[in-house]
């Protein structure tokens, strides 16, 4: 996916406003920022008083963000030039997503 396809994707779904590209990498840190923040005020969400509705929809939000979160780090790996696997071997977080 283009970087700038990937941008304007994720500030669409997310509803994202005051959004400026002064820059590929600049962008897709406050990106990043942005989607850590709500993802962090989503794992605030007291989850025992949602509704079954509720509860599904934050759950497909916070699929969303997460894998959006993930894309954004590999990209902006890319453009720093850091390609921790070159060979396409797995990395050893087995996925999982760290706060750096």
């Amino acid at each position: 996916m283009d970087i700038k396809k990937f941008i304007e994707s994720v500030k669409e779904s997310l509803n994202l406003e005051g959004f400026e590209k002064k820059g590929k990498k600049k962008s897709l840190k406050r990106l990043l920022e942005k989607l850590k923040s709500r993802r962090e005020i989503l794992h605030k969400v007291p989850k025992k008083k949602l509704s079954k509705k509720e509860r599904k929809a934050y759950e497909e939000e916070l699929a969303i963000i997460t894998l959006q979160i993930k894309k954004a780090e590999k990209i902006l790996e890319e453009l720093n030039g850091n390609t921790k696997n070159p060979k396409g071997e797995k990395s050893r977080d087995h996925g999982c997503i760290t706060d750096r």
